[in-house]
């Protein structure tokens, strides 16, 4: 679903030197290796930050629990505009208990008639092909969407292109795939997970080709497009997160229900492995 819309960039929190986007530690431990679907709700419980696959120039690897990381930022102050129903804050993006939080809450100074808040966190510097992971808790709540993505358009002065991972809050059993080339998507594909993505930390990833894209959980291939190099994504973007209720798309998502907020989305670690293509 477009991610950038008339985007105005009007404000972004100075990024604060509480974390680091170098390599973990030595005393981290491996990512999780390939499962079955019947083995990943129990494999995933404990989610430990991975070290990198790879040592090549250029990767990265964030550990949440140490706060705001100096290579990333959150939004704050603008509105994507229609579908997305929220503004996004500061406030909304919060690092408790070891974890970073997205949260959507009602908006105590709605702007422009939209009356609920979102948390959106992205990187600085632009990603190009390579392998993009995270692990992350989904909100569940009809209207909702919890996302880990890559996307660069007009407002850096480039083509639109992104490529998605977003978990639906009507139905966190399943996890949408998307991606986006010059603006054009409609590549939607929905992937039953085996598990509530609401219950528990899963790593979500892809691997970014010339020629094809591939996307994983919990370290198992599930779904794979293969097309000529014109037809895939070519220009780095960011790193993206984010939490946001929507508007006008209720066959989509849901109608928004706003009963329960605040509403949360969770997030241990992102990691990024380039390719040398």
């Amino acid at each position: 679903m477009r991610k950038k819309s008339a985007l105005i960039l009007t404000a972004f929190l100075a990024a604060m030197t509480l974390g680091s986007c170098g390599q973990p530690a030595a005393t981290t431990t491996a990512a999780p290796a390939a499962t079955t679907a019947a083995e990943t709700t129990e494999a995933a419980t404990t989610t430990p930050a991975p070290e990198p696959e790879r040592a090549e120039d250029g990767s990265m690897y964030v550990d949440l629990s140490n706060g705001l990381p100096e290579c990333f930022e959150i939004s704050n102050g603008w509105t994507n505009g229609d579908p997305f129903n929220v503004t996004w804050y500061t406030d909304n993006v919060q690092f408790n208990d070891g974890k970073m939080q997205l949260i959507i809450d009602n908006d105590a100074t709605p702007k422009k008639g939209i009356p609920y808040s979102g948390g959106e966190f992205r990187s600085k510097d632009f990603y190009s092909y390579g392998r993009f992971e995270v692990s992350m808790k989904a909100i569940k709540n009809d209207g909702v969407v919890s996302s880990f993505f890559t996307y660069t358009g007009p407002s850096d002065s480039n083509p639109w292109d992104e490529i998605d991972v977003e978990v639906l809050g009507k139905d966190t059993t399943q996890v949408q795939f998307n991606y986006y080339l010059d603006g054009k998507g409609g590549h939607e594909y929905m992937h039953a997970l085996g598990f509530d993505a609401s219950e528990d930390f899963h790593t979500y990833a892809f691997e970014w080709h010339k020629n094809s894209i591939i996307w994983f959980v919990d370290g198992e291939e599930v779904y794979k497009v293969e097309k000529d190099e014109s037809k895939i994504p070519s220009t780095a973007g960011k790193i993206m997160m984010n939490a946001w209720c929507g508007k006008g798309v209720d066959g989509w998502l849901k109608a928004f229900v706003d009963t329960n907020l605040p509403l949360t989305a969770e997030y241990e670690w992102v990691r990024y492995t380039p390719f040398d293509e």
